[in-house]
């Protein structure tokens, strides 16, 4: 069993430990916060042994009346390896901490591709990240995962000349008060070309991308718009094929009516998925357009659940012994990713009643 512990219990932090606590082959150690706030609370309601992120403030929770298991020093000796899901800019300060334990680390897409030893997407370099034996590694962020998946198959199948994509993100999660209200759309960057096109290069270091960014008043999801100029002419019906296979692309059909992200989110809530979460792409299969190498297209990202699987993942190519493909079935199977063949009924397990932790 690998025993993991979570570093930073939050938008991210508990969505993986949810998703290690489903795992057969791993175990979770614990999370760890920096306050006895509600999402602290939470965790001890689902039975997680709950860590102090900030030693001096340990009292805090005492004071709260939140039993402590130790601090965060504690959760990395008891851990084979740490998904540090702290907010930007902490994890790489955290890197130190794990490297002087000896433990290895996943650190979220907020950190620079510099702080790690490399970056990650499942379905793109999980072989080459395990024979690496690398120490820490990055999930990249929910929009480079996301479009890293998409043009994986694409640049497999037909090859990829160029990429040229606009980003409409979101412009804070459910929670984020301090980000609104506001009223505005916000070119985010103002420059050209966003963040993303290079962080897609730290997985496709030769991929010819460039991408903007706008920023608008909404909490539900980020949509992209991917213009591709591929190498060899594809068949649309090729391309649906194509897409239909991925695991973790979802390829809305016309017949659902999900013509934006508000029912794209009424409808994973509908679905029985925990929070609501979308952990696919979801690609508009109406939006697929081909002129002659030109395609084009639409997708939805859920910037809360995209990188959970990846995380999961991450873990394995760390320290386990799975092969790509058989962690990214397992991931799948057990998460319940899969919204175009996956039963209902499967999100609703895996929705249920919280288990104890495994201690």
């Amino acid at each position: 069993m690998i025993r993991v512990g979570v570093n930073g219990y939050g938008t991210i932090g508990k969505r993986v430990a949810d998703g290690v606590r489903l795992q057969p082959d791993m175990q979770l150690t614990g999370v760890a916060k920096t306050r006895p706030n509600y999402e602290a609370a939470t965790a001890l309601q689902n039975g997680y042994r709950l860590y102090s992120a900030i030693p001096e403030r340990s009292h805090l929770f005492a004071e709260a009346g939140m039993e402590l298991a130790g601090d965060v020093d504690d959760l990395i000796r008891e851990s084979d390896v740490i998904v540090d899901a702290t907010p930007a800019g902490v994890g790489a300060e955290n890197a130190a901490r794990y490297r002087a334990h000896e433990t290895p680390a996943i650190l979220q897409g907020g950190e620079s591709a510099d702080s790690v030893d490399a970056s990650f997407v499942a379905g793109v370099n999980y072989e080459a990240v395990a024979a690496a034996d690398a120490d820490l590694l990055r999930v990249v962020s929910c929009n480079t995962t996301g479009l890293s998946r998409l043009l994986d198959p694409l640049d497999r199948t037909y090859g990829i000349e160029t990429v040229r994509a606009t980003l409409v993100r979101r412009g804070g999660d459910p929670t984020q008060t301090d980000r609104g209200p506001i009223n505005d759309i916000l070119p985010d960057p103002i420059t050209v070309p966003s963040h993303h096109g290079p962080d897609v290069n730290t997985i496709f270091p030769a991929m010819d991308i460039e991408t903007v960014g706008l920023k608008v008043p909404s909490t539900l999801m980020h949509v992209h718009s991917v213009n591709v100029t591929l190498e060899t002419e594809p068949a649309v019906d090729s391309l649906y094929d194509l897409f239909d296979r991925q695991s973790r692309i979802f390829l809305i059909e016309a017949a659902l009516d999900i013509d934006g992200t508000a029912k794209l989110k009424a409808f994973a809530d509908d679905s029985g998925r925990p929070r609501g979460d979308l952990w696919e792409n979801c690609l508009w299969k109406e939006s697929i357009t081909v002129e002659g190498r030109e395609l084009y297209l639409f997708q939805a990202i859920h910037q809360e659940a995209d990188v959970i699987p990846e995380n999961i993942d991450a873990i394995r190519a760390l320290v386990g012994d799975a092969s790509a493909d058989a962690s990214m079935a397992l991931t799948d199977e057990r998460l319940g990713v899969g919204l175009a063949s996956t039963p209902t009924r499967r999100y609703t397990q895996s929705a249920g009643a919280p288990q104890p932790a495994d201690d």
